[in-house]
């Protein structure tokens, strides 16, 4: 089967290492895709926001799956743009309306409640209701969530200690557009204490496989303090999510969004990803996003025994898939991400990069901010390389993560040296 991949991160590149492993693979483009994806398949320089130029390719190559990466092309319609000319084409990616799962954090709010999915308590707010909003954060106890309904690039969510910045930082998300249109509306929610994990579907909207379970770390800083960013680091499973625990997850939140899907009559294909808080036997759901995150692919695609591509193959025929089963390695993953010095502010690109190894079995180095220019691979991103590692316990596996990240190196590279470390017990 012919398979066109779009996007270029690290997670494209762990989907590609995946897909690479199946002998039901013939070709395998991906669009744009980075250094690290040109060792596995075809780089393919087009403008992936242009619909007509991915039309174009999958009808000049033969196209029989479309495994759609990044979220901001899902919102804007692929699948709904693709499906009507090409009927029998794949699409891993869900139709428009299902995309506001992610595309509109008002939307999935209303979604949650309608279909009795536990979640934080909110108010959302336009620019006119500025000071609706304001008079909103004064009835609520500090911390304070804000977030933007639309698509921020992963850091439209600002959690806040003072009433006096909350105050300051929906000014700046409504009234000065500090996001773009995805903040012309701001949600304000209720505060979750406990520990986050992420917990993935692949789903046609009936039915459903649950992949491993993990858990991203978001802050810049070590003790994750400073500024949010689109992922430093990940482990998977998260070890207290026992049998009871996920038969809970599954019963309270999974099942009960396939059924609003299906009540809804909203056309799915491809992944859920639940954002979840746990706290003293109750889980809620913090976000969705509707494809999967990075970096928590790259920890869960090395423990996925499963061919992914039959996975996807099959996912049209409803009886097929539903017999699939699904196959997860006991070990361990972690996966530390190595980063451009300045981000998620402003950084430099360009710098060569030694000390990367092709990945494998033992040596899970996913390239994402990189570019190959002369043989020489540079920095072309904030976040540059996951550098993951397995092991039978979560200790072994973050060891063998650090050691690969000693190997590694470029000018200003930063990393945060605490990942997983809240989970591992002494």
């Amino acid at each position: 089967m012919n398979v066109l991949l779009i996007g270029s991160g690290g997670r494209e590149h762990a989907i590609a290492w995946k897909l690479s492993l199946s002998n039901k693979l013939g070709s395998l483009f991906i669009a744009p895709g980075n250094a690290g994806t040109s060792e596995l398949g075809t780089n393919v320089n087009i403008n992936v926001s242009n619909f007509k130029n991915i039309e174009t390719f999958i009808l000049n190559n033969n196209i029989d799956i479309l495994v759609v990466g990044p979220e901001n092309i899902i919102v804007e319609g692929i699948f709904d743009y693709l499906n009507p000319i090409f009927p029998t084409l794949i699409i891993i990616a869900p139709s428009k309306k299902g995309s506001l799962l992610e595309g509109s954090k008002k939307f999935a709010k209303e979604f949650m409640h309608k279909h009795g999915i536990p979640t934080a308590k909110y108010a959302s707010f336009k620019t006119k209701e500025f000071e609706k909003g304001l008079s909103y954060l004064k009835t609520l106890s500090p911390p304070y969530v804000l977030k933007a309904n639309g698509l921020a690039a992963g850091k439209g969510v600002v959690i806040l200690d003072s009433l006096v910045d909350a105050e300051r930082e929906l000014k700046e998300m409504l009234i000065e557009k500090k996001f773009g249109e995805a903040s012309i509306e701001v949600l304000i929610e209720e505060f979750l204490s406990g520990i986050e994990l992420s917990v993935f579907v692949l789903t046609n909207g009936i039915n459903y496989k649950i992949l491993p379970t993990a858990k991203d770390y978001k802050r810049i800083g070590e003790g994750d303090t400073g500024l949010n960013t689109g992922g430093m680091g990940s482990v998977s499973p998260v070890p207290f999510v026992n049998k009871n625990l996920m038969s809970k997850i599954e019963n309270l939140i999974i099942k009960p969004t396939i059924d609003g899907l299906k009540k809804e009559n909203i056309l799915y294909n491809g992944f859920i990803f639940f954002g979840l808080i746990y706290k003293e036997g109750e889980i809620k759901v913090i976000e969705y996003n509707v494809r999967l995150g990075d970096p928590e692919t790259q920890v869960v695609l090395p423990r996925l025994k499963s061919d992914l591509l039959d996975l996807f193959s099959t996912i049209n025929d409803v009886d097929t898939f539903n017999k699939k089963t699904i196959e997860i390695s006991d070990q361990y993953c972690s996966t530390v991400i190595l980063t451009s010095k300045g981000y998620p502010g402003k950084y430099s690109k360009g710098l060569p990069i030694s000390g990367i190894k092709k990945v494998d079995n033992r040596n899970l180095i996913f390239q994402a901010g990189t570019i190959n220019k002369n043989n020489q691979i540079q920095t072309n991103g904030g976040r540059v390389i996951a550098v993951g590692g397995l092991g039978n316990n979560i200790k072994l596996s973050l060891k063998n993560s650090y050691d690969l990240v000693d190997n590694i190196h470029f000018e200003g590279m930063y990393y945060r040296k605490d990942i997983g470390s809240d989970l591992v017990t002494k």
